[in-house]
């Protein structure tokens, strides 16, 4: 996959991760697309590790479902370090 289908692919999860965990999640659109984009890539890392398939086509469901599966857990972890350093 080339490095700008990888850019929107992170936006696009980033996005997609933040409407699906509730509250409020700090961070504009370059926060939502790193998020997004290390999401993928731990996505991907853990499917390959796991279950053999990586992020390979951009149009694929499984490199949705990695890509968007990592965008939540990474985006759970910012949260809860954000959380932290607030109070």
């Amino acid at each position: 996959m080339g490095f700008f289908a990888f850019l929107i692919l992170g936006l696009i999860a980033g996005a997609i991760a933040k409407a699906i965990l509730p509250g409020r999640q700090g961070g504009g659109i370059f926060i939502t697309l790193l998020l997004g984009v290390v999401g993928a890539i731990l996505g991907g890392f853990i499917g390959s590790a796991l279950f053999g398939v990586g992020i390979n086509e951009f149009f694929s469901l499984s490199t949705w479902l990695l890509a968007i599966g990592g965008a939540i857990v990474v985006l759970l972890v910012y949260g809860m370090i954000t959380r932290r350093s607030v109070r």
